[in-house]
């Protein structure tokens, strides 16, 4: 396990470097999106249209942040990850047309969003839950937001931080999952060792 502080815009050497277990902090730019985000992202994409920020070589965040107006500006009060499996629907698509680097989330994602890092040069990372105030602390500014129509979790944040993290790499660029992995080795051994012990065939 390797410990990376990396700065967006990533390059796909940046990412390719990466192995499941890795932990990652980033600074720049983040970009928050949820399941009516990458719907609306894909349908503008499908017809030609371009998004409001070019996501290539970006790190794209599954959260719904709290936030509050100050005077004319926005402030995030907490930011946490929403759960990821509901975007694996979205994600190799999300990841072939617009170049992402890095996805951040919880819970995991499956074998589309595997192969889209595999082939395209990206991660999937993980950060800790119960942390919603830490990593608010990371967030230096918004930078701006659209979609407000889908509602304030839903819209598209677009935020400048520094050092957030700790990420851990779940996927990673050869298409390895960590969830997989652990839960392979879990089932060797209940099959193997545990059920022997118990004399369960």
């Amino acid at each position: 396990m390797a410990e990376y502080s990396l700065r967006t815009p990533l390059s796909e050497e940046d990412v390719r470097k990466l192995d499941i277990g890795d932990v990652v902090y980033i600074t720049g730019t983040v970009v928050t999106l949820r399941d009516a985000g990458h719907r609306r992202a894909l349908e503008l994409l499908a017809r030609g249209e371009r998004l409001p920020i070019d996501l290539k070589d970006l790190v794209l965040y599954h959260a719904g942040p709290v936030v509050r107006k100050v005077d004319d500006r926005w402030e995030v009060v907490v930011i946490g990850p929403t759960t990821s499996t509901r975007m694996e629907v979205y994600e190799y698509e999300m990841i072939e047309k617009t170049g992402l680097r890095m996805i951040i989330g919880k819970g995991g994602m499956g074998p589309r969003t595997a192969e889209a890092c595999k082939k395209y040069g990206a991660v999937y990372t993980v950060y800790p839950g119960g942390a919603a105030a830490l990593q608010a602390s990371q967030v230096k500014r918004v930078v701006d937001v659209y979609w407000l129509d889908l509602g304030v979790p839903d819209a598209m944040w677009v935020l400048e931080v520094e050092n957030l993290g700790p990420l851990t790499v779940v996927i990673d660029s050869k298409g390895r999952n960590f969830y997989d992995e652990v839960y392979a080795e879990a089932r060797r051994k209940i099959d193997t060792e545990i059920y022997p012990r118990l004399g369960i065939k």
